[in-house]
């Protein structure tokens, strides 16, 4: 008997930190490949995934201190697009089709992005990956995910973070730091937690998508809140 899916079509929004993994900085290959392993079980049950990626294992904007900041955002944007590749590649190694699109055109190495052109490899099955954010300085890939999010009609962006959820204070440096089950856009936006940036969050809440947060150690946990279990923290 088929399982029953809580969402179609989703969006996950992956850091570069969390392809990183325990190296903290590049590409560690068994978490890209036990990532790439839920990504093909989520299609295998019938759900269509884009996949926003960040580039903070290489390169972010803020790493230029004395750079200009557009100089410095648009070297983050390709070291997405490296990331874009390396889970283009690691699908494809397990019969996965994809499309890497990219904000910024690149013809011999990915498909220009075009809204119409992703819905229709969705529709597919084929996983598309979004890079190089949204194309433009001093906007994030938070922001890009809630923006390509609301373009393709995604019900509900999983964000894959280092820890299991959204905290009232960050856990790593205050160990009574409150985990929320539920919170609303609102909570994340008047008490300041660093889910998403404020921009991406405004994003979600103005055209209603949901956020699911959960720890990518576990990606099992995007299978499963799929299917309605309940992982991590839901914001809506």
């Amino acid at each position: 008997m088929p399982k029953k899916l809580k969402y179609k079509r989703v969006l996950l929004k992956l850091s570069g930190e969390a392809l990183a993994g325990e190296d903290k900085h590049g590409i560690n290959s068994k978490t890209l490949e036990n990532i790439c392993d839920q990504i093909k079980e989520l299609i295998d049950l019938g759900v269509q995934v884009a996949v926003v990626v960040g580039g903070g294992n290489f390169w972010r904007g803020k790493y230029g201190y004395n750079m200009e900041r557009t100089t410095s955002d648009y070297m983050g944007m390709l070291a997405t697009c490296i990331n874009g590749l390396a889970l283009q590649d690691a699908l494809e190694a397990r019969g996965v089709y994809t499309r890497l699109q990219t904000a910024i055109e690149m013809r011999e190495i990915a498909e220009p992005y075009i809204k119409r052109k992703a819905l229709k490899h969705l529709e597919k099955g084929r996983v598309v990956i979004f890079s190089c954010g949204t194309g433009s300085p001093y906007f994030t890939t938070d922001t890009a995910a809630a923006l390509r999010a609301a373009e393709v009609d995604a019900e509900v962006i999983l964000v894959g973070k280092t820890i299991d959820g959204v905290y009232s204070d960050d856990p790593k440096v205050n160990p009574n730091a409150v985990k929320y089950d539920k919170i609303s856009y609102l909570d994340i936006l008047n008490k300041d937690l660093k889910v998403m940036d404020s921009t991406a969050v405004s994003l979600c809440k103005d055209n209603d998508i949901s956020l699911i947060v959960f720890a990518i150690d576990k990606p099992e946990n995007m299978v499963k809140a799929i299917l309605g279990e309940n992982v991590g923290t839901v914001i809506e």
